[in-house]
């Protein structure tokens, strides 16, 4: 039987019973990055393990370096493919140093918010972001919101919007040191944005009023490069 112990949230326990555990069993693991794993259980008085780690079955998260009794996870968040090959893309977006767009951006109180970058790729869009902390004081992220509203907004007008969430996120950032800057690349299911409406972002300080805020439009959407063969 698989149990799930108090308080993990990544730790599966077989309790084995041994009038209905003689021979062999079998049980499966899906872990964090996408890989499934199926397990042929044999009870042991006297087992010469009782622990193991996925991370030993892992070897560099490659396609062409995995353990025999791995396979990938598509998944339908991911436009059906597998966390391997949307982390493989989303790394070298971060690593790259081209800024494929300029003008958006936001820069006060010596902090500067930019969208360095958006990429499309296999039904996905990649954003790059980069916060440049100019100031001595370490700029502590409380959260960061991407929402869907109205260009122009009258009085007594009810304010349409539409939050858009990231299906993964790589390198997320609490806190960029003074003096320094960080990026992160969010992936999003692939969307437009419609007429009369802008995508806005907005970065929050923790404790602090240094908020920041940029907008993108639908022509910076249509606008995006395409990741080669990875």
């Amino acid at each position: 039987m698989q149990v799930k112990p108090d308080g993990a949230e990544n730790v599966v326990r077989v309790k084995a019973a041994v009038k209905g555990f003689k021979e062999e069993t079998n049980f499966s693991v899906i872990t964090d990055e996408g890989s499934f794993y199926s397990f042929i259980v044999d009870y042991s008085e006297n087992p010469k393990k009782l622990n193991i780690e996925m991370k030993d079955f892992l070897f560099g998260n490659t396609s062409d370096n995995q353990p025999e009794n791995s396979m990938e996870v598509h998944f339908s968040e991911l436009s059906n493919q597998s966390p391997q090959t949307i982390d493989m893309a989303m790394k070298r977006i971060y690593k790259s140093n081209k800024g494929t767009v300029k003008h958006i951006d936001s820069k006060q109180f010596g902090i500067e918010f930019q969208l360095r970058s958006i990429y499309v790729y296999n039904g996905l869009l990649f954003f790059r972001t980069e916060i440049k902390n100019d100031s001595n004081i370490p700029f502590d992220i409380d959260f960061l919101t991407f929402r869907i509203v109205d260009r122009k907004v009258f009085k007594r007008m009810v304010i349409q919007e539409t939050e858009v969430e990231p299906v993964r996120t790589y390198n997320y950032l609490n806190s960029v040191a003074g003096k320094n800057a960080e990026s992160t690349v969010f992936a999003f299911e692939r969307f437009t944005i419609p007429d009369k409406k802008q995508l806005v972002v907005e970065l929050f300080e923790k404790n602090g009023g240094r908020h920041q805020r940029f907008v993108i439009k639908n022509g910076d959407l249509t606008k995006a490069c395409t990741i080669e063969k990875l």
